[in-house]
């Protein structure tokens, strides 16, 4: 199951009902403003169709695929590393934006970091088939059998089948070392599409042009994929085996977040990614603080108790 953002047909209609939802009372009665306040915003619902999901302890096993620097690491790393209950940063926390997914059929969902494994020589070269990521994730078996998704990240130099034009990342399950498996991929966006896959830390491609904000990590292509990886990861717990929680097509389905793609903060609209907090010294963008104080940018997620995008600010 794969995602594209920003600007989507999806995005600017979820992204529309999102700021009718939340205008505020003073809202400037412009033209525009009164012919949206005309549309009568239908809530997101994300069908549950009862198949198993993923949940207590499960263990991240990342593959890195490319030149990854030993910061561009930790920086993901520490971003799974915030996913877990074990951690209690100040609010606004990674950990309460993954919370959400406790709210889901079946109760809390704890990631923890597992197997890395660097392969640094581009073992299948640097044009990769789709299909090449369940080799790639293979690589992360281990001799346990308990509840695991398996991540490949890919480095700013390789390309990935329909990356960039219909995917910045994916999850899926199959077939690995003769038992099902789950397996997650994201790629790094910047020397190929930062306009697709990197906002709002770059320009888009297409809509309105706003000036990108300064991303929290320093690192556009690293900080976008932290966008993606959280997408796909809070689609894999939710809708591991296509029979979870999403809407519309099972091949094509929107899922806890890229229901609510491009929406960060209160008052998103498309091109305007929201209201979120600004770090006084580095001027950047975040909304959630993780391990070790870490910032980081993450998309608002569908709640089911209230079948609405939440935010963190």
């Amino acid at each position: 199951m794969a995602f594209l953002h920003p600007f989507s047909f999806t995005l600017f209609v979820t992204s529309i009902l999102f700021v009718l939802s939340n205008l505020p009372n003073s809202y400037e009665a412009t033209p525009f403003n009164r012919m949206l306040a005309l549309v009568q915003p239908e809530p997101i619902v994300l069908k549950d169709h009862k198949g198993p999901l993923l949940k207590g302890n499960v263990t991240v096993h990342v593959l890195w695929y490319g030149n990854f620097t030993p910061t561009q690491r930790s920086i993901i790393i520490d971003f799974i590393k915030s996913l877990s209950s074990a951690y209690h940063a100040p609010s606004p926390s990674v950990r309460s934006w993954w919370q959400t997914t406790a709210r889901y059929r079946g109760g809390p969902c704890t990631l923890a970091v597992g197997k890395q494994i660097l392969d640094d020589t581009y073992s299948l070269g640097k044009s990769l088939k789709t299909t090449q990521l369940v080799a790639l994730a293979s690589k992360t078996v281990t001799k346990t059998r308990g509840k695991e998704i398996r991540v490949v990240l890919t480095a700013a130099d390789v390309a990935v089948e329909d990356f960039c034009m219909n995917q910045c990342g994916t999850h899926d399950s199959g077939r690995v070392e003769k038992s099902k498996a789950v397996y997650a991929w994201v790629g790094n966006p910047m020397a190929q599409c930062p306009g697709e896959c990197a906002w709002p830390f770059h320009q888009p491609v297409y809509g309105p042009q706003t000036p990108p904000l300064v991303p929290p990590n320093g690192d556009v292509g690293v900080d976008g994929m932290l966008i993606s990886l959280a997408t796909v990861l809070a689609g894999t717990v939710t809708n591991p085996f296509k029979n979870g929680y999403y809407e519309g097509s099972a091949v094509a389905p929107l899922e806890a977040v890229s229901a609510c793609t491009g929406i960060f903060g209160k008052g998103a609209y498309p091109g305007y990614p929201g209201n979120v907090l600004v770090d006084k010294t580095t001027g950047a963008s975040y909304n959630a603080v993780g391990v070790k104080g870490r910032k980081f940018l993450l998309p608002a997620m569908w709640d089911p108790n209230t079948s609405t995008c939440k935010t963190l600010v």
